[in-house]
């Protein structure tokens, strides 16, 4: 068994194995092409349009994540094709093996992209035109199988003509596969592909001279395909589609539940996590993965040992089905602690409603053990991820919880990132998120932002301002975008749009997005009225961005239309993705 991806860049450590197993693979199959096209994979991954052409790489995979075979594409934007540049396996099958696999995956990407034809190069079955016996069988081998989707060499153009000083045995013909779009080759589009490959691909050995020649000789409307050589019929192939897009990971943490406060108004309940976990699993998008125990180092590594420590223990000691909330708040004198736990609520809770019960701890450290889990997954090579927790974390700060947060599960993924890059976090939550900016607010390899309704009116209240910008080597890397009481989606869209444009200045190699649905129209702590077309407006806006991506659930508590928020989220944040 193996799986086919598609890989970016050389960010993580998973694609960085990969691309040097390609380059090993490249070398083996292609001894004879120029070093400098494997050598410089990694650079053309980074520069996506090398050449005026976006390099596309593809690899097959088995289940150790050993890569077993890979295509290379050029893609031209402009002329609308693609270019299958170099496609190699273990060894060339022409059934339903790795090679064919990867084809057919190669087919999808390029209607995804919206090209008008694949385009490649094969190597000439006729004995007149290849001396070796071997090859010339090795070349008719390649051809049958390429005209099982109905690609074929073209004809009557001047393009098998060698190059000045070039031998004229065994030269290419240029392939043409029209990805089951039924639409005949026109000799305007023909003369720009080949303009295209001959200039930009081919330009150190073909002249000026050469490539009007082989364009000029492009006249034929349509043009003219070999006719079928090795098929008596049609054979039946899997018809190029337009890939549906990898789909969503999503771990769900498994003991919410056991965080059930059960006083009136509290709206941080279980039913939020069926409201969204049943219509979006339902939807296609998300395959669902298990929740992986992680160590609590991750958490001492953006909370306070003491926070850590005290709330393991007030909740190992809470009566059981009884909740404590803050009574006593130490502005006067933090340093000395009374005996009884209860009170010292009060020196690590930022309100008077998050309460110490005695499931708290635990549901929240499987929060972020299942959160860890999905950024464990961006770092093996899924591109989006999503954490559906409860309870939340954006408001749990360094040494304080509060706000339904006991510890920040987004604080704690872009801790874990950072090992391997630099990291933005992007808040759209109603409310401000103050955890994220305190834990990181004197950093400059993670970039803080939050939309979300002005302190001046909105929770927590003392935090939030556009004046906060960061501190020391921090400075500047803090971005609040306080919002007006009320606000229509269009401005906020805006507001959205100034933050992905100040992310894509950071250039970060992972995005956070601490997703709040309490911007939606109904929500009973927010005033705002988006609705479900706004969050797909929303996602895909932030889904242009095209980076590993990792959600992580915080607010919303409209449960007759959360589902349908977060599904119209997602939806655009795949649809923008890497299109």
């Amino acid at each position: 068994m193996f799986q086919i991806r598609r890989i970016f860049d050389d960010v993580l450590p998973a694609d960085r194995q990969a691309i040097a197993e390609v380059q090993k693979m490249f070398c083996e199959h292609f001894s004879e092409a120029p070093a400098s096209e494997i050598e410089q994979l990694t650079s053309k991954l980074r520069n996506p349009f090398h050449r005026r052409f976006r390099t596309i790489l593809c690899v097959a995979e088995n289940r150790r994540n050993r890569v077993t075979g890979f295509a290379i594409v050029l893609h031209d934007p402009e002329v609308h094709f693609c270019y299958l540049d170099y496609l190699a396996s273990g060894s060339f099958v022409s059934g339903r093996g790795v090679g064919a696999a990867l084809y057919e995956y190669v087919r999808g990407q390029a209607l995804g992209l919206e090209a008008e034809g694949l385009f490649f190069e094969c190597l000439p079955d006729d004995p007149e035109r290849c001396a070796d016996e071997k090859t010339c069988r090795e070349n008719a081998a390649r051809l049958r199988f390429y005209e099982r989707y109905g690609a074929r060499p073209i004809v009557d153009t001047a393009y098998e003509t060698p190059v000045p000083g070039g031998s004229d045995d065994n030269l290419p013909h240029l392939v043409y596969d029209d990805l089951d779009q039924n639409r005949n080759l026109r000799p305007a589009f023909l003369r720009q592909v080949v303009t295209a490959i001959l200039e930009r691909k081919y330009g150190d050995i073909c002249p000026a001279e050469y490539v009007q020649l082989v364009v000029d000789s492009i006249s034929a409307d349509p043009v003219k395909l070999r006719p079928f050589r090795y098929l008596k019929k049609e054979v039946e192939h899997r018809p190029a589609r337009a890939p549906e897009h990898s789909r969503i990971l999503i771990a769900v943490n498994d003991q919410h539940q056991i965080h059930h406060i059960r006083e009136r108004g509290y709206v941080e309940s279980p039913v939020r996590i069926k409201a969204l976990e049943e219509p979006l699993l339902a939807s296609g998008m998300f395959e669902k993965v298990p929740v992986r125990e992680f160590g609590l180092e991750h958490i001492y590594a953006v909370h306070d040992s003491r926070l850590v420590d005290y709330l393991k223990l007030a909740c190992e000691q809470a009566p059981a089905g009884k909740s404590i909330y803050p009574y006593v708040f130490p502005v006067r004198n933090a340093a000395r602690l009374p005996r009884d736990l209860s009170v010292h609520v009060g020196y690590y809770c930022i309100d008077t409603f998050t309460p110490i019960h005695q499931n708290a701890y635990k549901a929240a450290r499987r929060a972020v053990d299942t959160t860890l889990t999905m950024a464990d997954a961006v770092l093996e090579g899924a591109r989006l991820a999503y954490s559906l927790v409860r309870p939340p974390g954006h408001h749990a700060e360094s040494r304080l919880f509060g706000g339904f947060c006991y510890f920040n599960n987004a604080a704690v993924a872009a801790q874990y990132f950072s090992r391997f890059g630099r990291v933005a976090i992007l808040d759209i939550d109603y409310h401000h998120g103050n955890g994220q900016q305190e834990i990181f607010y004197e950093r400059n390899d993670v970039f803080t932002v939050s939309l979300h309704g002005d302190p001046q009116f909105a929770y927590p209240y003392f935090s939030g301002f556009a004046d906060e910008q960061g501190f020391g080597q921090g400075l500047r890397f803090n971005l609040n975008l306080p919002l007006q009481e009320n606000l229509t989606p269009e401005s906020y869209l805006q507001a959205l749009f100034f933050a992905v444009k100040q992310i894509e200045e950071f250039d970060p190699q992972f995005l956070i997005v601490a997703l709040g649905l309490d911007p939606a129209k109904g929500d009973p702590t927010g005033t705002w009225s988006l609705l479900p077309r706004d969050f797909a407006a929303n996602g895909r806006l932030i889904g242009r961005l095209n980076l590993p991506t990792l959600v992580v659930q915080e607010g919303g508590y409209r449960t007759r239309s959360m589902g349908a928020c977060a599904r119209h989220f997602f939806q655009g944040l795949l649809n923008a993705h890497d299109h």
